[in-house]
């Protein structure tokens, strides 16, 4: 089973925010681009990358697996929708390693089928996202994608803060997501490091 860089993925909209949270010492962040040119994607892609490298970040692309590869980006995220498209074998082939989204039983069964890096499930609970209201699943859904995803790591996301970090862990999750619990505090870099220390006290339990 491969390993993930850290039990906290932050998943942030500007590349700046590589900079803010990675300096402030968060170690996997996913760099998530919509509504923009090519060639914009292209360059924030590739600024989000460089402030990567400064802070030891191991950084993921969303969506853009072109992109992704001529860059040559550690990790990729795919949504369901993306594997219409996607050259896995292209992305393989580039030494990138990449997770994929799911929320339906059919779409784990088709994200297993493409031998991912790890899965993604979510939303755990209810949560927006550029402006749209997302049902929650629970943590008993949780759990039942940890034994149909045997040993493929499993990433929770979805209305996820530090008080409900140990029971994403506990049913089963291997990391958490987090965007909104961070681009949108008050203190992004106090909240890393409150975010760090309860991981901390999550993997040495007393």
């Amino acid at each position: 089973m491969s390993s993930l860089p850290s039990r906290i993925y932050a998943v942030v909209d500007q590349p700046r925010w590589v900079e803010r949270l990675g300096g402030a010492g968060l170690r996997f962040i996913e760099l998530y681009l919509r509504d923009l040119s090519e060639e914009d994607v292209r360059a924030q892609a590739l600024l989000a990358q460089e402030l990567a490298v400064r802070f030891n970040v191991s950084l993921a692309l969303n969506r853009y697996w072109q992109t992704a590869i001529e860059l040559g980006y550690e990790w990729l995220h795919l949504g369901p929708e993306d594997l219409e498209t996607a050259d896995l074998e292209a992305i393989r082939t580039a030494g990138i390693r990449f997770g994929i989204s799911t929320h339906t039983r059919q779409e784990l069964e088709t994200a297993l089928a493409c031998k991912p890096d790890y899965i993604s499930f979510g939303p755990v609970w209810s949560t927006e996202l550029r402006g749209v209201k997302l049902t929650g699943r629970g943590l008993k859904q949780l759990a039942e994608w940890r034994e149909l995803c045997c040993d493929v790591p499993l990433v929770a996301i979805g209305g996820i803060t530090v008080p409900r970090l140990a029971e994403c862990l506990e049913a089963g999750a291997d990391t958490v997501a987090v965007m909104s619990d961070f681009i949108a505090h008050s203190d992004p870099e106090g909240q890393v490091q409150r975010w760090m220390n309860a991981t901390s006290e999550e993997a040495t339990p007393t």
